[in-house]
Protein backbone atom coordinates (compact mmCIF):
# COMPACT_ATOMS: atom_id res chain seq x y z
CA UNK A 1 0.00 0.00 0.00
CA UNK A 2 1.21 3.75 -0.83
CA UNK A 3 0.39 6.87 1.25
CA UNK A 4 0.02 9.95 -0.13
CA UNK A 5 -0.17 13.32 2.21
CA UNK A 6 -1.55 16.83 0.32
CA UNK A 7 -0.71 19.37 2.40
CA UNK A 8 -3.51 22.11 1.51
CA UNK A 9 -4.47 25.74 2.58
CA UNK A 10 -7.29 24.32 4.40
CA UNK A 11 -6.37 21.10 5.58
CA UNK A 12 -4.31 17.88 5.34
CA UNK A 13 -5.13 14.67 3.42
CA UNK A 14 -4.07 11.74 3.69
CA UNK A 15 -5.18 8.90 1.35
CA UNK A 16 -4.14 5.03 1.19
CA UNK A 17 -4.30 3.00 -1.98
CA UNK A 18 -3.39 -0.46 -2.46
CA UNK A 19 -1.55 -2.08 -5.52
CA UNK A 20 -4.43 -1.99 -8.11
CA UNK A 21 -4.80 1.92 -7.15
CA UNK A 22 -8.45 1.33 -5.24
CA UNK A 23 -8.43 4.36 -1.98
CA UNK A 24 -8.44 1.79 1.36
CA UNK A 25 -8.12 4.60 3.83
CA UNK A 26 -8.02 8.97 4.04
CA UNK A 27 -8.51 10.75 6.81
CA UNK A 28 -7.90 14.85 7.17
CA UNK A 29 -6.73 17.93 9.56
CA UNK A 30 -7.97 20.57 9.53
CA UNK A 31 -5.81 23.99 9.27
CA UNK A 32 -6.63 28.09 9.63
CA UNK A 33 -5.08 30.95 7.94
CA UNK A 34 -4.30 34.01 9.56
CA UNK A 35 -4.66 37.73 7.82
CA UNK A 36 -3.04 40.01 10.21
CA UNK A 37 -3.39 42.47 7.66
CA UNK A 38 -4.99 43.38 4.47
CA UNK A 39 -3.12 41.35 2.06
CA UNK A 40 -1.38 39.25 3.98
CA UNK A 41 -1.79 35.51 4.15
CA UNK A 42 0.07 33.47 6.49
CA UNK A 43 0.47 30.03 8.31
CA UNK A 44 2.30 28.84 11.21
CA UNK A 45 5.02 25.99 10.02
CA UNK A 46 4.07 24.16 13.19
CA UNK A 47 0.84 23.26 12.83
CA UNK A 48 1.22 21.45 9.28
CA UNK A 49 2.89 19.07 11.63
CA UNK A 50 0.22 18.73 14.05
CA UNK A 51 -1.93 18.16 10.82
CA UNK A 52 0.38 15.49 9.73
CA UNK A 53 0.24 14.12 13.96
CA UNK A 54 -3.48 13.98 13.30
CA UNK A 55 -3.75 12.48 10.15
CA UNK A 56 -1.27 9.62 10.95
CA UNK A 57 -3.17 9.04 14.32
CA UNK A 58 -6.09 8.71 11.80
CA UNK A 59 -5.04 5.94 9.75
CA UNK A 60 -5.39 2.71 11.40
CA UNK A 61 -1.62 0.93 12.52
CA UNK A 62 -2.86 -2.06 10.89
CA UNK A 63 -2.85 0.12 7.44
CA UNK A 64 0.03 2.01 8.06
CA UNK A 65 1.90 -1.28 8.76
CA UNK A 66 1.50 -2.04 4.92
CA UNK A 67 3.06 1.38 3.94
CA UNK A 68 5.81 0.75 1.49
CA UNK A 69 6.09 4.15 0.00
CA UNK A 70 5.13 8.02 0.85
CA UNK A 71 4.16 10.75 -1.96
CA UNK A 72 3.79 14.24 -1.06
CA UNK A 73 1.98 17.00 -2.24
CA UNK A 74 1.21 20.42 -1.50
CA UNK A 75 0.31 24.57 -1.28
CA UNK A 76 2.54 25.95 -3.99
CA UNK A 77 4.83 29.47 -3.25
CA UNK A 78 4.92 29.19 0.54
CA UNK A 79 8.02 30.81 1.64
CA UNK A 80 9.05 28.62 5.27
CA UNK A 81 12.14 30.41 6.41
CA UNK A 82 13.80 28.52 8.85
CA UNK A 83 17.47 29.50 10.57
CA UNK A 84 20.55 26.90 11.35
CA UNK A 85 18.19 24.76 13.71
CA UNK A 86 15.80 24.50 11.05
CA UNK A 87 13.29 26.44 13.24
CA UNK A 88 10.86 28.80 11.49
CA UNK A 89 11.84 32.15 11.77
CA UNK A 90 8.19 33.47 10.62
CA UNK A 91 4.99 32.59 9.89
CA UNK A 92 5.22 31.03 6.15
CA UNK A 93 3.77 33.66 3.76
CA UNK A 94 1.73 31.46 1.48
CA UNK A 95 0.68 31.59 -2.51
CA UNK A 96 -2.60 34.09 -1.69
CA UNK A 97 -0.28 36.73 -0.07
CA UNK A 98 -0.48 39.81 -2.05
CA UNK A 99 2.23 41.79 0.53
CA UNK A 100 5.29 41.71 -1.88
CA UNK A 101 3.32 43.47 -4.64
CA UNK A 102 6.46 45.98 -5.31
CA UNK A 103 8.91 43.98 -4.87
CA UNK A 104 7.44 41.43 -7.63
CA UNK A 105 7.22 44.15 -10.22
CA UNK A 106 10.76 45.37 -9.15
CA UNK A 107 11.89 41.57 -10.00
CA UNK A 108 10.24 41.59 -12.82
CA UNK A 109 10.80 44.43 -15.01
CA UNK A 110 14.16 42.75 -15.00
CA UNK A 111 14.06 40.83 -17.82
CA UNK A 112 16.29 37.82 -16.63
CA UNK A 113 13.54 36.63 -14.34
CA UNK A 114 10.65 36.10 -17.25
CA UNK A 115 14.11 34.50 -19.67
CA UNK A 116 15.62 31.88 -17.14
CA UNK A 117 12.21 30.95 -15.03
CA UNK A 118 10.07 31.29 -17.97
CA UNK A 119 7.14 32.69 -15.89
CA UNK A 120 5.74 36.64 -14.77
CA UNK A 121 7.08 37.15 -11.20
CA UNK A 122 3.67 36.87 -9.91
CA UNK A 123 3.52 38.43 -5.71
CA UNK A 124 2.25 35.12 -4.69
CA UNK A 125 5.78 33.63 -5.84
CA UNK A 126 8.23 32.69 -3.17
CA UNK A 127 10.86 35.14 -4.25
CA UNK A 128 9.72 38.41 -4.12
CA UNK A 129 8.34 37.10 -0.55
CA UNK A 130 12.11 37.22 0.81
CA UNK A 131 13.03 39.86 -1.12
CA UNK A 132 10.13 41.79 0.85
CA UNK A 133 11.44 40.27 4.15
CA UNK A 134 14.91 41.47 3.67
CA UNK A 135 13.70 45.36 2.89
CA UNK A 136 11.27 44.82 6.15
CA UNK A 137 13.29 42.66 8.82
CA UNK A 138 17.31 42.03 7.33
CA UNK A 139 18.19 40.99 10.72
CA UNK A 140 15.19 38.05 10.09
CA UNK A 141 16.89 37.35 6.35
CA UNK A 142 20.18 37.51 8.09
CA UNK A 143 19.33 34.31 10.14
CA UNK A 144 17.97 32.31 7.32
CA UNK A 145 19.59 28.93 6.27
CA UNK A 146 17.00 27.38 4.31
CA UNK A 147 13.70 28.36 2.68
CA UNK A 148 11.25 25.49 1.93
CA UNK A 149 8.01 24.96 0.44
CA UNK A 150 5.40 23.91 2.35
CA UNK A 151 5.41 20.12 1.75
CA UNK A 152 9.29 20.43 1.64
CA UNK A 153 8.71 21.74 5.51
CA UNK A 154 6.57 18.32 6.29
CA UNK A 155 9.13 16.48 3.43
CA UNK A 156 12.16 17.75 6.35
CA UNK A 157 9.87 16.94 9.53
CA UNK A 158 9.21 13.17 8.51
CA UNK A 159 12.64 12.17 6.52
CA UNK A 160 15.05 15.02 7.96
CA UNK A 161 16.25 15.91 4.43
CA UNK A 162 15.99 19.08 2.67
CA UNK A 163 14.61 18.17 -1.12
CA UNK A 164 12.48 19.66 -3.43
CA UNK A 165 10.44 18.49 -6.61
CA UNK A 166 10.79 20.08 -9.90
CA UNK A 167 7.33 20.47 -10.15
CA UNK A 168 6.83 22.91 -7.04
CA UNK A 169 10.20 24.54 -6.93
CA UNK A 170 9.29 26.02 -10.71
CA UNK A 171 6.64 28.18 -8.58
CA UNK A 172 9.62 30.08 -6.69
CA UNK A 173 10.95 31.79 -9.63
CA UNK A 174 14.37 30.49 -8.94
CA UNK A 175 14.36 27.57 -11.33
CA UNK A 176 15.21 27.19 -14.26
CA UNK A 177 12.40 25.65 -15.78
CA UNK A 178 13.82 24.35 -18.88
CA UNK A 179 16.76 23.08 -17.54
CA UNK A 180 15.35 21.51 -14.29
CA UNK A 181 18.07 23.26 -12.24
CA UNK A 182 18.23 25.97 -9.29
CA UNK A 183 19.35 29.36 -11.62
CA UNK A 184 22.12 30.66 -9.13
CA UNK A 185 21.98 34.43 -11.52
CA UNK A 186 18.03 34.49 -10.08
CA UNK A 187 19.54 33.29 -6.44
CA UNK A 188 21.76 36.03 -6.50
CA UNK A 189 19.66 38.40 -7.18
CA UNK A 190 17.72 37.89 -3.85
CA UNK A 191 20.99 37.60 -1.68
CA UNK A 192 20.51 34.19 -1.69
CA UNK A 193 22.18 30.77 -3.06
CA UNK A 194 22.17 26.95 -3.47
CA UNK A 195 22.88 26.59 0.36
CA UNK A 196 19.86 28.29 1.38
CA UNK A 197 17.95 25.83 -1.32
CA UNK A 198 16.77 22.14 -1.33
CA UNK A 199 18.07 19.68 -3.50
CA UNK A 200 16.03 18.69 -6.42
CA UNK A 201 14.56 15.37 -7.73
CA UNK A 202 11.94 14.37 -10.12
CA UNK A 203 8.12 13.91 -8.65
CA UNK A 204 8.47 10.30 -8.88
CA UNK A 205 11.76 9.62 -7.50
CA UNK A 206 13.40 8.85 -3.76
CA UNK A 207 13.92 12.09 -1.40
CA UNK A 208 14.89 10.46 1.63
CA UNK A 209 13.22 7.65 4.18
CA UNK A 210 11.22 8.35 7.09
CA UNK A 211 13.14 8.75 10.02
CA UNK A 212 13.29 5.58 12.66
CA UNK A 213 11.66 7.42 15.31
CA UNK A 214 8.52 8.47 13.26
CA UNK A 215 8.39 4.66 11.88
CA UNK A 216 8.29 3.24 15.24
CA UNK A 217 5.86 5.96 16.60
CA UNK A 218 3.31 5.29 13.91
CA UNK A 219 4.09 1.40 13.29
CA UNK A 220 6.18 1.67 9.77
CA UNK A 221 9.46 0.38 8.72
CA UNK A 222 12.14 1.77 6.61
CA UNK A 223 9.20 3.69 3.91
CA UNK A 224 10.65 5.80 1.19
CA UNK A 225 9.58 9.18 0.77
CA UNK A 226 9.01 10.16 -2.65
CA UNK A 227 9.79 13.93 -4.29
CA UNK A 228 5.85 14.34 -4.79
CA UNK A 229 4.24 17.77 -6.38
CA UNK A 230 3.22 21.06 -6.25
CA UNK A 231 -1.09 20.51 -5.81
CA UNK A 232 -1.66 21.26 -9.41
CA UNK A 233 0.76 19.03 -10.67
CA UNK A 234 -0.17 16.13 -8.54
CA UNK A 235 -3.64 16.72 -8.73
CA UNK A 236 -2.41 15.53 -12.53
CA UNK A 237 -0.85 12.32 -12.00
CA UNK A 238 -3.92 11.59 -10.24
CA UNK A 239 -6.40 12.72 -12.77
CA UNK A 240 -3.93 10.84 -15.60
CA UNK A 241 -3.25 14.27 -17.18
CA UNK A 242 0.18 13.42 -18.55
CA UNK A 243 -0.12 13.57 -21.95
CA UNK A 244 -0.09 16.60 -24.78
CA UNK A 245 -3.95 17.55 -25.10
CA UNK A 246 -5.50 16.84 -21.68
CA UNK A 247 -6.21 18.92 -19.03
CA UNK A 248 -8.62 19.28 -15.90
CA UNK A 249 -10.26 22.58 -14.66
CA UNK A 250 -9.70 22.58 -10.39
CA UNK A 251 -12.61 24.38 -8.78
CA UNK A 252 -10.77 24.73 -5.47
CA UNK A 253 -10.20 27.88 -3.23
CA UNK A 254 -8.55 29.16 -6.42
CA UNK A 255 -9.44 28.09 -9.89
CA UNK A 256 -6.87 26.52 -12.63
CA UNK A 257 -7.21 25.70 -16.14
CA UNK A 258 -4.34 22.88 -16.54
CA UNK A 259 -2.79 21.46 -19.38
CA UNK A 260 -0.04 18.78 -20.20
CA UNK A 261 2.56 19.17 -22.36
CA UNK A 262 5.94 17.45 -23.34
CA UNK A 263 8.00 20.55 -24.30
CA UNK A 264 8.60 23.59 -22.48
CA UNK A 265 7.19 25.98 -24.35
CA UNK A 266 7.32 30.18 -21.90
CA UNK A 267 4.91 32.41 -23.22
CA UNK A 268 4.56 34.80 -19.79
CA UNK A 269 3.29 37.76 -21.59
CA UNK A 270 0.26 35.79 -21.55
CA UNK A 271 0.41 35.31 -17.58
CA UNK A 272 0.02 31.53 -18.27
CA UNK A 273 1.97 29.53 -15.72
CA UNK A 274 5.02 27.40 -17.23
CA UNK A 275 6.38 24.68 -14.88
CA UNK A 276 7.73 21.77 -14.76
CA UNK A 277 5.25 18.78 -14.03
CA UNK A 278 5.82 15.84 -11.53
CA UNK A 279 6.91 13.31 -14.03
CA UNK A 280 10.41 13.62 -15.72
CA UNK A 281 11.06 15.39 -19.27
CA UNK A 282 7.25 16.83 -18.85
CA UNK A 283 6.07 20.05 -18.47
CA UNK A 284 2.30 22.07 -17.98
CA UNK A 285 0.64 25.00 -18.40
CA UNK A 286 -1.71 26.77 -16.29
CA UNK A 287 -4.05 29.86 -15.94
CA UNK A 288 -4.83 30.44 -12.37
CA UNK A 289 -7.18 32.57 -11.06
CA UNK A 290 -6.64 33.30 -6.91
CA UNK A 291 -10.53 33.40 -5.99
CA UNK A 292 -12.63 30.50 -7.44
CA UNK A 293 -14.98 28.62 -4.68
CA UNK A 294 -13.60 31.41 -2.30
CA UNK A 295 -15.67 33.77 -4.19
CA UNK A 296 -18.29 31.73 -4.10
CA UNK A 297 -18.31 31.03 -0.18
CA UNK A 298 -17.65 34.94 0.64
CA UNK A 299 -20.64 35.77 -1.26
CA UNK A 300 -22.94 32.69 0.26
CA UNK A 301 -21.79 34.01 3.72
CA UNK A 302 -22.93 37.52 3.19
CA UNK A 303 -26.86 36.35 2.97
CA UNK A 304 -25.74 34.00 6.30
CA UNK A 305 -25.75 30.92 3.93
CA UNK A 306 -23.23 28.51 2.71
CA UNK A 307 -22.22 27.71 -0.90
CA UNK A 308 -24.68 24.67 -1.50
CA UNK A 309 -27.19 27.22 -0.02
CA UNK A 310 -27.04 30.25 -2.15
CA UNK A 311 -26.79 28.05 -5.16
CA UNK A 312 -29.41 25.53 -4.38
CA UNK A 313 -32.18 26.77 -6.04
CA UNK A 314 -30.99 26.92 -9.51
CA UNK A 315 -32.62 24.82 -12.15
CA UNK A 316 -31.27 24.36 -15.68
CA UNK A 317 -28.41 26.33 -17.45
CA UNK A 318 -29.86 29.68 -18.55
CA UNK A 319 -28.54 32.41 -20.91
CA UNK A 320 -26.22 34.55 -18.75
CA UNK A 321 -27.35 37.95 -16.65
CA UNK A 322 -27.17 41.01 -17.71
CA UNK A 323 -25.42 42.04 -14.43
CA UNK A 324 -21.75 41.04 -14.26
CA UNK A 325 -19.69 39.52 -11.26
CA UNK A 326 -15.70 39.78 -11.53
CA UNK A 327 -14.15 37.58 -8.58
CA UNK A 328 -11.10 39.49 -7.60
CA UNK A 329 -11.13 39.58 -4.17
CA UNK A 330 -7.94 39.31 -3.45
CA UNK A 331 -5.94 40.55 -7.24
CA UNK A 332 -5.82 38.28 -10.28
CA UNK A 333 -3.15 36.34 -12.08
CA UNK A 334 -4.10 35.10 -15.12
CA UNK A 335 -4.31 36.95 -17.54
CA UNK A 336 -4.36 40.49 -15.89
CA UNK A 337 -1.44 40.38 -13.41
CA UNK A 338 -2.59 42.92 -10.85
CA UNK A 339 -2.05 42.87 -7.27
CA UNK A 340 -4.12 45.59 -6.91
CA UNK A 341 -7.42 45.29 -9.20
CA UNK A 342 -10.94 44.27 -6.79
CA UNK A 343 -13.89 42.63 -7.67
CA UNK A 344 -17.20 44.33 -8.34
CA UNK A 345 -20.95 43.59 -9.58
CA UNK A 346 -22.04 45.63 -12.49
CA UNK A 347 -25.32 45.62 -13.56
CA UNK A 348 -27.21 44.89 -10.32
CA UNK A 349 -31.22 45.90 -9.98
CA UNK A 350 -33.81 45.79 -7.39
CA UNK A 351 -34.57 42.13 -9.54
CA UNK A 352 -31.18 40.77 -8.04
CA UNK A 353 -32.21 38.39 -5.40
CA UNK A 354 -29.76 35.75 -3.99
CA UNK A 355 -30.65 33.32 -6.62
CA UNK A 356 -29.47 35.83 -9.14
CA UNK A 357 -26.80 37.15 -7.43
CA UNK A 358 -25.41 33.19 -7.35
CA UNK A 359 -25.79 32.93 -11.01
CA UNK A 360 -23.42 35.99 -11.33
CA UNK A 361 -21.24 34.67 -8.69
CA UNK A 362 -20.92 31.33 -10.57
CA UNK A 363 -21.37 32.89 -14.27
CA UNK A 364 -18.00 35.38 -13.43
CA UNK A 365 -15.51 32.75 -12.03
CA UNK A 366 -16.54 31.04 -15.12
CA UNK A 367 -15.56 33.86 -17.29
CA UNK A 368 -12.45 34.41 -15.60
CA UNK A 369 -11.40 30.84 -16.26
CA UNK A 370 -12.67 31.38 -19.82
CA UNK A 371 -9.85 33.62 -19.52
CA UNK A 372 -7.42 31.54 -18.58
CA UNK A 373 -8.43 29.19 -21.68
CA UNK A 374 -7.90 32.00 -24.04
CA UNK A 375 -4.41 32.44 -22.53
CA UNK A 376 -3.88 28.90 -22.89
CA UNK A 377 -5.08 29.12 -26.55
CA UNK A 378 -2.46 32.20 -26.79
CA UNK A 379 0.22 30.05 -26.37
CA UNK A 380 -0.25 27.51 -29.03
CA UNK A 381 -1.41 24.70 -25.92
CA UNK A 382 -4.46 22.75 -26.92
CA UNK A 383 -6.81 21.27 -24.70
CA UNK A 384 -8.57 18.12 -26.40
CA UNK A 385 -9.64 16.53 -23.20
CA UNK A 386 -11.05 17.89 -20.06
CA UNK A 387 -11.91 16.46 -16.90
CA UNK A 388 -12.62 18.83 -13.72
CA UNK A 389 -12.33 18.50 -10.08
CA UNK A 390 -12.86 20.00 -7.13
CA UNK A 391 -15.37 20.73 -4.43
CA UNK A 392 -17.43 23.21 -7.15
CA UNK A 393 -17.93 20.13 -9.09
CA UNK A 394 -21.00 19.45 -7.15
CA UNK A 395 -23.18 22.11 -8.80
CA UNK A 396 -24.15 20.90 -11.56
CA UNK A 397 -25.42 24.31 -12.73
CA UNK A 398 -21.61 25.70 -12.51
CA UNK A 399 -20.42 22.82 -14.67
CA UNK A 400 -23.17 23.39 -17.74
CA UNK A 401 -21.85 26.91 -17.49
CA UNK A 402 -18.21 25.78 -17.33
CA UNK A 403 -18.90 23.54 -20.38
CA UNK A 404 -20.85 25.88 -22.29
CA UNK A 405 -18.69 28.89 -21.90
CA UNK A 406 -15.19 27.17 -22.61
CA UNK A 407 -17.05 24.77 -25.33
CA UNK A 408 -15.61 22.26 -24.01
CA UNK A 409 -17.15 18.81 -22.59
CA UNK A 410 -16.72 18.01 -19.14
CA UNK A 411 -15.36 14.75 -17.86
CA UNK A 412 -16.48 14.07 -13.92
CA UNK A 413 -14.38 11.16 -12.60
CA UNK A 414 -16.25 8.14 -11.22
CA UNK A 415 -13.87 8.38 -7.87
CA UNK A 416 -14.73 11.16 -5.74
CA UNK A 417 -11.53 10.95 -4.09
CA UNK A 418 -8.93 11.46 -6.85
CA UNK A 419 -6.87 14.80 -6.08
CA UNK A 420 -3.92 15.99 -4.88
CA UNK A 421 -3.33 13.58 -1.88
CA UNK A 422 -4.17 10.66 -4.85
CA UNK A 423 -1.85 11.88 -6.74
CA UNK A 424 0.95 11.79 -4.46
CA UNK A 425 0.08 8.15 -3.27
CA UNK A 426 0.75 7.30 -7.34
CA UNK A 427 3.95 9.34 -7.28
CA UNK A 428 5.14 7.37 -3.95
CA UNK A 429 4.17 3.99 -5.70
CA UNK A 430 6.18 5.30 -8.41
CA UNK A 431 9.09 5.60 -6.30
CA UNK A 432 8.88 2.15 -5.19
CA UNK A 433 8.20 0.21 -8.60
CA UNK A 434 10.08 2.29 -11.05
CA UNK A 435 7.17 2.90 -13.22
CA UNK A 436 6.10 5.69 -13.90
CA UNK A 437 3.44 4.86 -15.88
CA UNK A 438 0.85 4.37 -13.68
CA UNK A 439 -1.02 7.62 -14.04
CA UNK A 440 -4.15 6.09 -16.12
CA UNK A 441 -7.10 8.17 -16.99
CA UNK A 442 -9.85 7.57 -14.32
CA UNK A 443 -13.28 5.66 -15.22
CA UNK A 444 -15.84 8.93 -15.89
CA UNK A 445 -18.83 8.85 -14.17
CA UNK A 446 -20.52 11.40 -16.21
CA UNK A 447 -20.01 13.72 -19.41
CA UNK A 448 -21.11 17.47 -19.33
CA UNK A 449 -21.87 18.55 -22.74
CA UNK A 450 -22.10 22.42 -23.70
CA UNK A 451 -25.61 23.79 -23.93
CA UNK A 452 -24.91 25.02 -27.89
CA UNK A 453 -28.36 26.66 -27.48
CA UNK A 454 -26.64 29.01 -25.24
CA UNK A 455 -22.82 29.18 -26.58
CA UNK A 456 -23.48 32.42 -28.14
CA UNK A 457 -25.20 34.12 -25.12
CA UNK A 458 -21.72 33.10 -23.06
CA UNK A 459 -19.50 34.46 -25.67
CA UNK A 460 -21.10 37.69 -25.71
CA UNK A 461 -21.77 37.93 -21.85
CA UNK A 462 -17.50 36.74 -21.53
CA UNK A 463 -16.80 39.82 -24.01
CA UNK A 464 -18.93 42.50 -22.13
CA UNK A 465 -17.11 40.70 -18.76
CA UNK A 466 -13.37 41.46 -20.55
CA UNK A 467 -14.47 44.94 -21.21
CA UNK A 468 -15.23 45.50 -17.34
CA UNK A 469 -12.24 43.89 -16.26
CA UNK A 470 -9.88 46.02 -18.38
CA UNK A 471 -11.98 48.83 -17.10
CA UNK A 472 -11.30 47.50 -13.23
CA UNK A 473 -7.95 47.17 -14.14
CA UNK A 474 -6.93 50.42 -15.53
CA UNK A 475 -8.82 51.57 -12.66
CA UNK A 476 -6.70 50.00 -9.74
Amino acid sequence: MYLGLDLGTSGLKGVVIDEAQNVVAQATAALSVDRPNTGWSEQDPTSWIRAAEEVLDALAPKTLAGIRAIGLSGQMHGATMLNSADEPLAPCILWNDTRSAAEAAEMDADQDWRAISGNIVFPGFTAPKLAWQRAQSPALFDQIAKVLLPKDYLRLWLTGEYASDMSDAAGTSWLDTGARDWSDALLEKTHLSREHMPRLVEGSQLSGNLRPALAARFGMGEVPVAGGGGDNAASAVGLGVTEPGQGFVSLGTSGVLFAATETYAPDAETAVHTFCHALPDMWHQMGVILACADALNWAANLVSTDAAGLTGALGPLEAPSNALFLPYLGGERTPLNSASIRGGWFGIDHGCDSTALARTVLEGITFALTDCRDALRATGTRIDRLLATGGGTGSEYWLAALATSLELPLELPENSDIGAAFGAARLGMMSATGDTGLATLPKIAKTIEPNQALVSSFRDAHSRYKAAANTLKELS
